[in-house]
């Protein structure tokens, strides 16, 4: 049996079978003609984005938290978050290379599911394929694995909405390295923060934080 002993429907190059053609995406683009259909089904690409999110976003039981010094007296909580475990092993970000521009091009999703892209520095690229924000999709594009709303709820979630400071109820985001000194919105410089200790941290760093009292502490 083939395509066409069917009319009206498509076989899946992933199942195999023939499907309506309403349950195959559009194509789109100059060079597809009208009506052209992906060849993968909805049902089988849905399968194969959850395969890809099982291997590019680590499960919460392989995010722990390592220990810091224990002589570390200035903070409550002392644990930072580790690498998180692929099962395809550690992202390699050594096979980018720069466009002809000198960018590697990032793309992602925004919180209601739109498509975005934007062309980064190289530098930029490694540290948030290192830092489990991203994954290489080729040579030259890298893809961010959270939408902004997300990341959020996965950082909330993985500290259990544990302030990283005091132990307290966190339901706050604040970067270890600031913004502001370099740092990046990625898993292991990002960690659960109740607002008081959010707020006091400010843009110091985890060293300069440490070697202060809160105000509630001076008192």
């Amino acid at each position: 049996m083939n395509e066409n002993t069917i009319p009206g429907s498509k076989r899946c190059i992933r199942c195999g079978e023939h499907k309506p053609l309403n349950h195959f995406l559009k194509r789109t683009g100059k060079r597809y003609g009208k009506g052209v259909r992906r060849g993968t089904c909805r049902s089988c690409r849905k399968q194969v984005k959850q395969a890809e999110a099982l291997k590019g976003i680590p499960p919460l039981e392989h995010t722990g938290l390592a220990a810091v010094s224990a002589k570390d007296k200035s903070l409550r909580h002392v644990s930072l978050p580790v690498p998180p475990i692929y099962p395809q092993g550690q992202p390699d970000a050594s096979l980018l290379r720069p466009n002809r521009q000198g960018k590697i091009r990032m793309r992602g999703r925004t919180d209601k599911g739109s498509r975005w892209h934007q062309e980064i520095e190289l530098d930029l690229a490694v540290t948030l394929v290192k830092e489990y924000a991203a994954v290489v999709v080729n040579r030259h594009t890298i893809r961010r694995l959270y939408s902004n709303k997300d990341f959020r709820r996965y950082i909330l979630t993985r500290d259990h909405h544990t302030c990283f400071f005091c132990g307290g109820y966190g339901d706050t985001i604040d970067h270890l390295l600031p913004k502001a000194k370099g740092g990046h919105t990625t898993p292991l410089n990002c960690v659960c923060a109740c607002n008081e200790c959010n707020q006091f941290k400010a843009d110091r760093d985890l060293d300069e934080f440490s070697q202060r009292k809160m105000p509630a502490d001076e008192a």
